[in-house]
């Protein structure tokens, strides 16, 4: 995997960020400053000076400092460079300000009205007890102005940089996470197909001598069924109708191998709802039920349903139990099915087994 620094790239969001902030840092003077005549430009462009300052700060930080050090696990050095560029920035202010704090405001007599001032004129000499004007011992010198402002102004382009950075990682992370399900499923539904494949040349083979006719109907039936698992289930969804009909050309090539002594009833609806599910999944359940609830000595049968609701999909596939301990598991069946449904629908799904001594039956309910 690259490193974090060089995957990483500018977004909208994080870009209109700064420039938002910049546009509001210049205009601020202009903005929140009062004037009664005329701007004072002098004012505004001291203010502007120390703030070209701070974007060199920050030019410096965010292209040099955070993704060459901070970003390659070098803590030490890059908050030793932080420091000093604080430090060096500062300075300069320092040096060019010559300790001159911010530029005092005109005299007040000067823009008072005339009047105004007649009035102080004609005024009697205030006596001596009264205090002198003090002058604004409170206003902070610029040099400190400005390092608080770059102190602030560092801690808010490295904050975004990690900020903009997780968020990258989490899209990324749920990116492979999804390309992995997706794996997943093509690697189950692989398994499936030869499997299936397998099982229904067996039937073929066995009817072959038995009714060729049929055989060979039952060979056309197949190439429908193989192209479904070959092309078909390529799709990550298919229509539920086509999963339908799939089902149906299965049973009746199951039928074809067994005596009326299995009994196989199907209850699916003429009205399929227009929607789509996970292609192949039902393959696994119809597969087991046919081959551990299927006796040629014993009466058995196969009962198939499937029934819809607003948003729910509801298949059940039962079949009799035939002493199925003692048959060795296909390798696929239920539990490659409960996987498919962990890794589609994680919780928002249903599937129900029972088993008694006679039946056994598979109960699974899906949204749609």
């Amino acid at each position: 995997m690259k490193p974090i620094s060089r995957s990483y790239s500018f977004t909208f969001f994080e870009t209109s960020i700064i420039v938002v902030f910049w546009l509001l840092l210049f205009a601020s003077p202009l903005i929140f400053s009062q004037y009664q005549d005329n701007i004072n430009w002098n004012y505004i462009f001291d203010i502007w000076k120390n703030n070209l300052c701070l974007l060199l700060v920050f030019l410096i930080h965010r292209f040099l400092l955070m993704p060459r050090f901070f970003f390659r696990a070098k803590k030490i050095s890059y908050l030793i460079l932080t420091i000093t560029t604080l430090a060096a920035s500062t300075g300069f202010v320092l040096l060019n300000d010559k300790g001159r704090n911010l530029p005092p405001l005109p005299d007040e007599r000067i823009e008072r009205p005339l009047e105004i001032q007649r009035d102080r004129a004609n005024e009697t000499e205030r006596p001596f007890s009264d205090p002198p004007p003090q002058k604004n011992m409170g206003q902070m010198p610029a040099y400190a102005h400005f390092l608080l402002l770059a102190i602030l102004l560092v801690g808010f382009d490295a904050g975004l940089q990690i900020s903009m950075r997780w968020f990258g990682m989490e899209q990324e992370k749920y990116k492979l996470l999804k390309e992995n399900i997706e794996n997943q499923l093509a690697f189950l539904r692989n398994q499936i197909s030869p499997h299936f494949f397998m099982n229904t040349l067996n039937n073929i083979h066995a009817l072959v001598d038995l009714d060729s006719e049929e055989a060979k109907g039952s060979i056309v039936k197949l190439s429908n069924l193989m192209r479904h698992l070959l092309y078909d289930s390529e799709e990550k969804m298919c229509p539920i109708k086509k999963e339908v009909e799939f089902i149906k050309s299965y049973i009746e090539l199951m039928q074809l191998r067994f005596t009326e002594k299995v009994e196989i009833k199907v209850d699916i609806p003429d009205e399929i709802p227009d929607k789509s599910i996970p292609s192949l999944l039902f393959t696994s359940m119809l597969e087991n039920a046919f081959k551990h609830g299927i006796s040629y000595s014993k009466t058995s049968f196969v009962f198939i349903k499937m029934s819809f609701s607003e948003d729910r999909l509801i298949f059940i596939v039962e079949n009799s139990n035939h002493s199925r301990k003692t048959v060795a598991p296909s390798g696929i069946g239920i539990e490659n099915t409960r996987k498919s449904l962990d890794l589609i629908y994680k919780s928002n799904y249903d599937l129900i087994i029972s088993e008694n001594e006679n039946k056994y039956s598979v109960k699974l309910s899906i949204p749609i």
